[in-house]
């Protein structure tokens, strides 16, 4: 078959790299995805019911690429329906935890279990330990347990906060270095229709909580 592709109306050529985003519900995966599309913390976060779906564009060696960041559900009811949808395509994984919650951390065994499922263990994947604003450092899980996992799975590990501005760069960090991953690997381009829509995101609205100087903000 021949390389050559036809223009068609409508589309344009790019390389465009669809990365999901796991994790229990509440460890920060959308606040993580805001952060790094828009450059700011999302301060009104709402519990993802079906797939929060964010677009960023940048540049690799003077060719602009595109990022698609799927956040799902991280509650299983609300994810039956869209397994499939969500895993089609896949070409990067990023795994998140909170730091303050170890059931979070034990959880990454179902979510790898998940990824096996889906045979995305040869995909790019990053462990990334959210919410180090909060809690103490003692409450907080010990980065040498982390590390330890993710050498285990072969992942590279980022333990950053989608809150603070001062971790920005961190965050930053942790979907370019998928993306460059991504480039060196992938030669072909891939189809895009421009200004087309992503999924349909459904939202529920979280209570409002009373302001406490030991409250997280990025859940």
């Amino acid at each position: 078959m021949s390389d050559r592709v036809e223009a068609i109306s409508g589309l344009q050529q790019r390389k465009v790299f669809k990365i999901i985003v796991l994790g229990d519900s509440g460890v920060g995966k959308t606040c993580l995805t805001y952060r790094f599309c828009e450059g700011q913390f999302l301060d009104k976060s709402e519990a993802t019911i079906g797939v929060d779906f964010r677009e960023r564009t940048i540049k690799i060696k003077n060719e602009e690429i595109k990022l698609q960041l799927w956040d799902t559900a991280g509650q299983e009811r609300f994810r039956k329906s869209m397994v499939q949808h969500y895993y089609r395509n896949v070409h990067a994984v990023v795994i998140v935890y909170d730091v303050t919650k170890p059931e979070t951390f034990h959880s990454i065994s179902n979510w790898m279990h998940e990824i096996e499922s889906h045979s995305l263990m040869g995909a790019p994947r990053v462990l990334v330990g959210n919410k180090c604003d909060c809690g103490t450092p003692e409450s907080r899980l010990a980065t040498t347990y982390a590390v330890r996992l993710a050498d285990k799975y072969g992942m590279p590990l980022f333990e950053t906060s989608a809150l603070l501005d001062t971790e920005c760069d961190n965050v930053e960090s942790i979907f370019l270095t998928l993306a460059h991953k991504l480039y060196s690997k992938q030669p072909l381009r891939v189809m895009s229709v421009e200004g087309e829509l992503g999924p349909r995101v459904v939202t529920l609205p979280r209570h409002k909580r009373a302001s406490r100087s030991d409250t997280c903000l990025c859940s």
